[in-house]
């Protein structure tokens, strides 16, 4: 059962010795498969956030001082089990939410999540984690204001992995041994991820954004559910004009 938090909710159970805070903030996930855009599409809204007169902090998963290095170190053996791979995870995941994420909530931030618990609750049910064990992992998750899901086929996913960094034993999901290759694996692994995807969006009530449209055009669209929670959220800042270019 989620807990209020001076505005905000927990996910779950959250952390209590931090119930009390007051959390002006906004928390706008960006979720979606690797190779989809996120990065490209977070970099071009900070500016524009920021034009429009707000503080903007990106945070993102395994970018915790405390664990990215672990988990690098950790990805590149190969031989991770699904359980210390999910943990690792969350383990980020909390140490960021406690020392960066709440932080500038209560600073009054508009904070950018690049991915967020529901990455972990998509992977961890593909590679064969019990999904209630996964949600009580990320109970002490606070719920984003807006989520943001950016949506494609696989058909469209495999050259821009392949043209960008191309495929990597973890997300073409080598790991669970789906594939004879490292294609293969990619194609069955990125159409089981997606399929999750698209089951929580429907759950959580993501806004689902066409990803397979010009970066541009995914950019508008961004944008303009941004302007639209904004409005709503901070009312202070109604009849505000907003420039989505």
């Amino acid at each position: 059962m989620s807990e209020r938090i001076r505005g905000k909710t927990w996910y779950g159970h959250g952390l209590p010795y931090l119930s009390q805070k007051r959390l002006p903030g906004h928390l706008i996930a960006i979720e979606g498969t690797d190779g989809v855009g996120r990065s490209t599409q977070i970099d071009l809204l900070r500016p524009w956030l920021e034009l429009e007169g707000y503080a903007v902090s990106n945070t993102g998963w395994t970018r915790s001082p405390l664990l990215s290095e672990t988990i690098n170190e950790a990805k590149a053996g190969h031989q991770l089990t699904v359980t210390t791979f999910s943990l690792l995870y969350a383990a980020d995941f909390a140490d960021r939410l406690e020392h960066e994420i709440l932080p500038a909530l209560q600073a009054g931030f508009i904070v950018i999540a690049d991915r967020y618990m529901y990455t972990a609750f998509a992977r961890n049910t593909v590679m064969g984690a019990d999904p209630k064990w996964t949600r009580d992992v990320f109970g002490v998750a606070l719920q984003p204001d807006l989520v943001l899901y950016l949506d494609i086929d696989v058909a469209t996913l495999i050259p821009r992995v392949v043209q960008g960094k191309g495929m990597d034993h973890w997300e073409s999901g080598m790991h669970l041994a789906l594939g004879t290759d490292l294609f293969d694996s990619f194609q069955r692994y990125q159409t089981r991820l997606l399929e999750e995807y698209r089951r929580l969006a429907s759950e959580f009530g993501f806004i689902t954004i066409d990803a397979r449209q010009p970066i541009d055009e995914v950019q508008a669209e961004l944008r303009s559910h941004i302007m639209n929670y904004l409005r709503t959220a901070d009312p202070a800042r109604n009849g505000i004009d907003y420039d989505l270019k």
